[in-house]
C-alpha cells in the first residue's frame, strides 16, 4: 500500500510541476521531468522558474 501512495504522490508532482511551468511560460516538459525525479521537492522551484523565450 505504501508503494501506491508514493507513486500517486510522484504522479501528482509531475502534473503540478507541468501545470505551474505551463502557466508561467517555462518549459513544461522539463519541469515535468524534474517533478518525476525529485517529487514534491521540485514544486517550489517550478514556482520560481523563469519564462522560456524562443527567438523568432
Amino acid at each position: 500500500m505504501i508503494i501506491y501512495g508514493l507513486v500517486a504522490i510522484n504522479l501528482l508532482s509531475i502534473v503540478v510541476c507541468h501545470a505551474i511551468a505551463k502557466s508561467r511560460g517555462a518549459k513544461p516538459v522539463f519541469w515535468g521531468m524534474m517533478g518525476a525525479l525529485f517529487g514534491p521537492l521540485a514544486i517550489p522551484f517550478a514556482f520560481k522558474s523563469k519564462p522560456h523565450y524562443t527567438s523568432s
